[in-house]
Order: C-alpha cells, then structure tokens, then sequence
C-alpha cells in the first residue's frame, strides 16, 4: 500500500494539488518498510501485563466532563442570538439552566479549539487530491510532549488480518478474521476496544480500565497494541467483551510537538469532539463517517 508521511512543511507551503506531485517525486519513494524511511512519533509505553479482575496504581481517570461539555455546547446553540449584534451570549445564563434541559443524544459532536486525547480530525477541502488524507477522520490517540499521534477511522481496507499477512500485525489466531482498516503511514499494529451502547451494564468498561493494559482514549474507549492482544483474546474468551467490540489498524499518523496545530492553523484540519458511538467499532464500512460527522457537527464547521 503507497503512504505518506506529511511534514508540517510539506502542507503549509503548498497547496493540495500543489502537493501530490511532490508527495509522489519526493516521499513516495521511499520504502516505509525501512526504519529511516519515515520520522516515526512514538505511541505512549504499551502494558502487557493483564490484570484481569485486578487493581491498578492510581484512580482511572473519568471524562464524563465531555458529555458535560457537550450538554453545555448543546443548550448555548438553543439560545436565541441577541438583538444587539454588539452583546455575547451570558455562559452564566447556560450554566444556570435546569440541568435537565440540557440533553444530548446519544451522537453527538461539536467543534473544539485545541487539539486534546480522544477529539477527532476532519479533514478539511484543502486536503482534496491527498490521496491518504482527503475527507479522513482521525481520532487522537495521544497529545504528549514528544507530538500527537492518531489513527485513521474511515479507511477499510476490505481484507482480514490474515489475508494482509502484514508483518506489523502479528496476532493469535482469535482476531485472524477480523477486518482491517489502514491507520496511517507510520508503522504499527494498533486496535481500538469499547463496550458498545447495547453491551450490557458496563462491567466490561470497568475491567477493560481495570486490566491496566489498554490506554484509555475517551470513556469507554481504549487502545492497544500487539503486545496486549493476548490479554484482549483471553478477555474475548471470558465474554467480557465481545468480538464486534474490537477494530484493528495497519499503520498511524504522528506529528512533531507543533506540526499538528501548524496545519490546524492553517486550514487542513478542523477539530471536534465525540460521543464514543460516533466512532462505531463494530461497521466495516466507515467512508460515510466524514459525511456522518460533519452532519452531527452543524453547517459550515469543516470548511
């Protein structure tokens, strides 16, 4: 598969029709099997010691604040705009209402500002003609101090784990048939894993933190790497989770500490945050996510 790894250069010099044939002349070339080929941004240190049922060091971090968030951004939009162009909508008044008001459903997204762990990426119109990029949506991963890194969500690739025999994907033989998406092109093998909304009450949730092997991106939702897919096949084993809870990656995106929020600034990129039921592990096929998002997010949010 031909990838790209686009520099924060690369994309703010040149337009996107400018930059396909630079992709291809400079970049393209390069074989991204090669560990030099690429600067590779590293992913957070995987755990792989299953702690099934167990305790782990520390309190597990509760997000519920972006569902909180969401109500608040959801009730602000309700407000009728003031008469007086030159006034601003009072937050007091927002935050005053009868908790009740403020309800979201259960998808949801809206547009952010800062890039943050667990928002999504939506490609904007001036990445038209970047054949990797163009109309994707990637969720963050991580926004460490080394860079950001992230997955693609809305590239299936159509074939199994077994029929790529990828050499980045190494997993038993319990996940062999499951469908593949391509992540990105910087090399390794990635999954996402979440109760879904019909998943019973939640135990799974709690023992998918408790496990201390997966890093939890947004409540409810967690990624891992190879190294602790055995302790995803013996949860799969246990029913603690189920087989359509799982979406497995060839490949991420990874930037420099300021390259992401260069091309953010630049217009490649708008932000938003998520419900966990936008992401959808359990679809093959994805390509409408761009079209779905954007649709939760409100008209002229993207370009």
């Amino acid at each position: 598969m031909e990838a790209c790894f686009l520099s924060s250069n690369s994309l703010i010099s040149k337009t996107a029709h400018e930059l396909v044939p630079l992709t291809k002349s400079k970049l393209l070339k390069r074989n991204l099997h090669q560990p030099d080929s690429v600067k590779k941004v590293a992913l957070p240190p995987s755990r792989i010691c299953c702690q099934l049922g167990g305790d782990v060091d520390g309190p597990i971090i509760n997000d519920d604040w972006r569902s909180f968030r969401a109500r608040l951004v959801a009730a602000e939009r309700t407000i009728s705009p003031p008469q007086d162009p030159s006034s601003t909508v009072d937050l007091d008044t927002v935050l005053d209402r009868d908790r009740s008001e403020l309800t979201i459903g259960d998808k949801w997204a809206h547009a952010i500002h800062e890039p943050e762990k667990g928002c999504l990426l939506i490609a904007t119109e001036r990445l038209d003609g970047v054949h990797i990029f163009e109309r994707t949506v990637i969720l963050l991963l991580s926004t460490g101090p080394i860079g950001p890194t992230g997955i693609i969500l809305n590239r299936p690739s159509l074939m199994s784990i077994k029929e790529t025999r990828s050499s980045m994907l190494d997993f038993s033989g319990t996940f062999s048939n499951r469908p593949l998406f391509f992540g990105g092109p910087l090399e390794e093998g990635l999954f996402l894993v979440g109760r879904g909304p019909n998943d019973g009450d939640g135990d799974g949730d709690d023992e998918l933190g408790k496990s201390g092997v997966f890093e939890e991106v947004m409540k409810g939702l967690y990624y891992g790497t190879k190294e602790s897919v055995g302790c995803a096949a013996e949860m799969v084993k246990r029913n603690v989770v189920g087989m359509d809870d799982f979406r497995f990656f060839d490949g991420y995106c990874g930037w420099e500490k300021d390259q992401l929020k260069e091309e953010i600034r630049a217009g490649y990129w708008t932000l938003a945050a998520c419900s966990p039921s936008v992401i959808g592990l359990a679809g093959v096929a994805s390509r409408g996510l761009w079209e779905e998002v954007c649709l939760l997010m409100g008209p002229k949010k993207v370009w």
